[in-house]
């Protein structure tokens, strides 16, 4: 049984089960979020991203990702929990560059994953991947904060694995912040490679959700605009995948 729709949710629902990915501008999107429950740690919230650590599992040697990790589960209703912390694991099918190792990251703080914004977060992906896949009873939840960081002569990789499919079943993707950056445009593709659409992520909450098994996704490099400054972009991305197929 489906859980009941939130009011609004019909804008991402019907696009979303018809494409396989939805793009939402921030305001409409914080919008949502705002009648499924509270972001009045919003600031906390994005804040901390500037307490991220350097991921040490870049096999290409970069320096330019810096990320926590989390791990959540939740039936189709009631709390989501969050679990033991654990390693982050794909398949070298998933992820040509770094997968087939248990990437162990530094854990979203607890203030950070028990507060209202990231709980909102995910009890309303809940609600709405819960109304497109009524078969799945628990889920397997994963939380990444990711700062990609640009600097003179070294552009930052988003998506450093290229197009690609997580492995999972759905996916959100949210910016927090942008500072500083020029490019960073989201492709979306069919399985051949075909494009789907293309668009940037540029305003806090601006996002887009994917339905994993039907499409793949990329993001391009992102370089400073102004080389003597800091720049970088942070965002939240959660998956979805049901707890039977993580088991």
């Amino acid at each position: 049984m489906s859980p009941p729709a939130s009011p609004g949710l019909p804008a991402l629902e019907t696009p979303l089960a018809r494409e396989g990915h939805v793009f939402l501008q921030g305001e409409p999107m914080r919008a949502l979020l705002e009648a499924a429950g509270s972001l009045s740690d919003w600031d906390s919230f994005a804040a901390s991203w500037n307490g991220l650590e350097l991921d040490r599992h870049m096999a290409d040697g970069g320096r330019y990702r810096r990320r926590r990790h989390a791990v959540y589960a939740a039936g189709r209703d009631g709390p989501v929990e969050r679990q033991p912390h654990q390693p982050h694991y794909q398949s070298r099918d998933y992820n040509r560059l770094n997968g087939g190792v248990a990437r162990w990251f530094e854990p979203i703080l607890p203030e950070i994953g028990s507060g209202a914004s990231l709980d909102t977060l995910l009890r309303f992906c809940r609600g709405l991947f819960g109304r497109l896949s009524p078969q799945v009873a628990n889920w397997h939840i994963e939380a990444h904060q990711f700062r990609i960081e640009a600097r003179a002569g070294e552009a930052g990789q988003p998506t450093p694995e290229g197009v690609h499919r997580d492995g999972v079943d759905w996916v959100l993707v949210l910016l927090v912040r942008r500072q500083n950056i020029a490019s960073g445009v989201t492709t979306i593709h069919r399985p051949d490679g075909s494009p789907l659409g293309s668009f940037t992520l540029t305003a806090p909450c601006d996002a887009t959700l994917i339905d994993d098994s039907r499409v793949y996704h990329g993001v391009t490099a992102v370089q400073p605009l102004d080389p003597a400054q800091p720049a970088y972009r942070d965002v939240l991305v959660l998956t979805f995948r049901s707890e039977a197929a993580a088991s």
